[in-house]
C-alpha cells in the first residue's frame, strides 16, 4: 500500500533499531499514540504496561508491519497468527504524530485486511480500550464489536494462598482436564455464552481437546501474555455427571502477570476454584525457585490478572472476594474475512 505521505510494508531485520525506539516512544502516557493499550498507569500495577510486549518477546508466529514515511518509521502493527484455526489477532498497533496518528493506524489495519484476504484468513480479532476513538477506528475498517471484558488484577503485595493437596481438590470435585473432557467443556461454554458470540468464535471439539497447549476460551489477554505453563482444570458437579466450572491457569514469563480464566455456570459458586487456581500459581512458583524440576526465572512481582466478560457475572464478584480489583473494561471486536453463504435453494429463472 502506497500513499503520498508514506507506505506500509513488512518489517525487516534492518528495522529493529528503529522499531525499538518507536516502541519506547509509544509506551508513554500519550493516548493519541497507542491504539490497543490503556492510557492509565500507577502503583502498584501499571495497567498501561499490561497491554504491551517487548520486542524481544516476539514469537515465530508473529507478523510485523511498519509504516514508513520520508525514510523513517512512524507506526507499526504486530499480529499473532493462529495456524490451527486460520485466525489472526492484532496484538499491538502503534503510531506517532499529533495529527496523523489515527490515519497511520487506519492504513496499517487496511493493509492487514488485504493481506489476510490474500492468505485465506478466516477471522481477525482485536481487543482495545474504548478511548480516543479506538473502537471507531476498527469499526470503520469493517470490524464488529461483539463483547466487553472486565480486567481484574490481584496486586503482587497480596500473598498467594497455600497450594491445595490432591485430597482437598478431590473433595471439591476439582481435577485436571483431559482430552476426553472436550465435549463436556464445549457444552459448558455453550451453556454460559450467548449464541451470537458462539457463532462468531466458532470453537470446535478439537479446539477443546488441546487444553494445556491451546488457549481457549479466547480472552483479550491470552495473545498478549506469554506463558511458561498453561493448565486447565474442571470442577465437577456433586453427581459428577458434568463440569460446573472450568479454570485456566497461566504461569507467565518474567515481565508478565500470571493469568486466571474462569468459566462457570451462573448458579455455581466458583470461590473454591479461584482459590485453588491461586494455589496452583504458588506451587509452580515454588517449584521454579528451586524445587524439583525447577526452571527458574518465575516470580510474583507482577501479580495475577483475570479477564471476565460482562455476561459471565458473578464471576467478577468472586474474584474481587479473592483480592482482585477491577482496573479496566476492554472491547472485543472481530472481522470475518470469509463470506458466509446461505443454504443453496432454487430461485426463479430470469430472462
Amino acid at each position: 500500500m502506497t500513499t503520498r505521505q508514506g507506505r506500509v510494508r513488512a518489517a525487516r531485520l534492518t528495522d529493529l533499531s528503529a522499531l525499538g525506539e518507536l516502541s519506547r516512544v509509544c509506551q508513554g502516557d500519550r493516548p493519541e499514540t497507542r491504539s490497543l493499550g490503556l492510557p492509565v498507569s500507577g502503583p502498584p500495577i501499571g495497567v498501561f504496561s499490561l497491554f504491551r510486549l517487548p520486542l524481544g518477546g516476539f514469537g515465530p508466529q508473529d507478523l510485523l508491519y511498519v509504516y514508513e514515511a520520508n525514510g523513517q518509521l512512524a507506526g507499526f502493527l504486530r499480529v499473532e497468527r493462529d495456524s490451527q484455526r486460520d485466525e489472526w489477532t492484532i496484538v499491538e498497533l502503534d503510531a506517532i504524530g499529533a495529527n496523523d496518528a489515527g490515519d497511520i493506524r487506519f492504513r496499517l489495519v487496511q493493509n492487514l485486511i488485504r493481506e489476510s484476504a490474500r492468505r485465506g484468513v478466516m477471522r481477525i480479532h482485536v481487543a482495545c480500550a474504548n478511548t480516543a476513538g479506538n473502537v471507531e477506528l476498527f469499526m470503520q475498517a469493517g470490524f464488529a464489536r461483539y463483547g466487553e471484558e472486565i480486567i481484574l488484577v490481584r496486586p503482587p503485595g497480596l500473598p498467594l494462598p497455600e497450594p491445595w493437596t490432591d485430597e482437598a481438590a478431590a473433595s471439591h470435585g476439582i481435577r485436571p482436564t483431559t482430552a476426553l473432557d472436550s465435549l463436556a467443556l464445549a457444552r459448558l461454554y455453550a451453556a454460559v455464552t450467548p449464541l451470537p458470540v458462539q457463532r462468531l468464535e466458532a470453537y470446535r471439539l478439537p479446539d477443546w481437546e488441546r487444553q494445556g497447549t491451546w488457549r481457549i476460551p479466547r480472552s483479550s489477554l491470552a495473545p498478549i501474555l506469554r506463558f511458561a505453563d498453561v493448565e486447565g482444570f474442571v470442577q465437577e458437579t456433586p453427581a459428577g455427571s458434568s463440569p460446573a466450572a472450568f479454570l485456566q491457569v497461566g504461569v507467565a514469563k518474567e515481565d508478565q502477570p500470571h493469568y486466571l480464566k474462569v468459566v462457570a455456570r451462573p448458579e455455581v459458586d466458583c470461590s473454591s476454584l479461584i482459590e485453588f487456581g491461586l494455589g496452583v500459581i504458588a506451587a509452580r512458583l515454588a517449584g521454579a525457585s528451586g524445587g524439583p524440576g525447577s526452571s527458574g526465572g518465575h516470580h510474583h512481582s507482577h501479580g495475577v490478572i483475570a479477564p471476565v466478560r460482562t455476561y459471565e457475572a458473578p464471576i467478577n464478584r468472586r474474584l474481587e472476594e479473592a483480592g482482585f480489583e477491577s482496573v479496566a473494561t476492554v472491547s472485543l471486536l472481530i472481522k470475518e474475512t470469509l463470506v458466509r453463504v446461505a443454504e443453496p435453494a432454487l430461485v426463479p429463472a430470469t430472462r
